[in-house]
């Protein structure tokens, strides 16, 4: 009596099934992350943006990640935009200082400094953070690359974490006779998702906003939510979906079918056609 085709045909069912189990896995996964608009959310560049800045951390601008915002200024001040950047992104923050011809009477130092909900300054990974501009020159670019937005991180430690970033523009170094010049700004942040590869274990229980404490306290109310400055109007992306999700499923994938592969090759080739059965 043969079995081993019979034994080889279950073996290729249940690859077969362990395969299509795997595929289900992951067609599911991935509608959850269409379902789920939050897992797909990605700055949108929106162009023009607000065309003022705030003076302080209390007045600063809200500015969507994609828009450019603009303001007409005097040399000095301090200028205030706040955006919001969720877990998982990596902001970058540019700015342009138009400076006016022929009215400066020496060179000027610009600065770009970015700060969390918090309120606690972030160091840039990279970038043009200080730019100098000569007399003649007319205009100065400065740019901050952030380090990637955590999800959650220890009370003690300085990484960024989901919620408001306030971006402040001036100048640190300039001539007594040149405070007070008109100058024009551009500033502008952006994002680029860095994927499951910086997930931690572990959520904030609300992103750092102005204000959250006091909204969560009047969450009873029927009044509906209205979102603060340097938050997004569509809500916060961090919640429980992650790449790694995907990571995770097809492991488990890859594992059932060695599994099932290496029972295959361990358990024989069943009795030879010419032994008799019982022997």
């Amino acid at each position: 009596m043969r079995t081993t085709p019979r034994r080889t045909h279950g073996a290729r069912r249940a690859l077969t099934g362990a395969l299509l189990a795997g595929l289900a896995l992951l067609t599911s996964a991935g509608a959850a992350v269409a379902d789920d608009p939050s897992a797909s959310a990605s700055p949108a560049d929106d162009g023009a943006g607000p065309t003022e800045a705030g003076t302080t951390f209390r007045t600063a601008t809200a500015l969507e990640q994609g828009q450019t915002g603009t303001a007409q200024a005097s040399a000095g001040d301090y200028l205030y935009w706040v955006f919001p950047a969720d877990a998982g992104q990596r902001p970058t923050v540019e700015a342009t200082v138009k400076l006016p011809e022929n009215a400066r009477s020496s060179t000027s130092t610009w600065q770009i400094d970015v700060y969390d909900g918090l309120r606690r300054r972030q160091a840039c990974m990279y970038g043009h953070q200080t730019g100098k501009a000569a007399a003649d020159a007319a205009s100065v670019e400065l740019s901050c690359v952030l380090r990637t937005v955590r999800s959650w991180s220890e009370p003690w430690a300085s990484d960024p974490l989901p919620g408001s970033y306030y971006i402040r523009l001036t100048v640190v170094d300039l001539p007594a006779a040149d405070l007070g010049l008109p100058v024009g700004v551009e500033v502008k942040a952006v994002s680029k998702e860095q994927g499951g590869a910086h997930d931690v274990d572990g959520a904030l229980s609300e992103p750092l906003v102005p204000g959250v404490s006091v909204a969560s306290a009047g969450e009873a109310s029927a009044a509906p939510r209205v979102p603060s400055a340097g938050e997004p109007e569509d809500g916060w992306a961090s919640g429980w979906w992650t790449d790694r999700w995907l990571w995770t499923v097809g492991g488990g994938v890859l594992a059932a079918l060695a599994a099932v592969f290496g029972y295959s090759l361990t358990r024989g080739r069943g009795r030879p056609a010419h032994v008799p059965p019982g022997v």
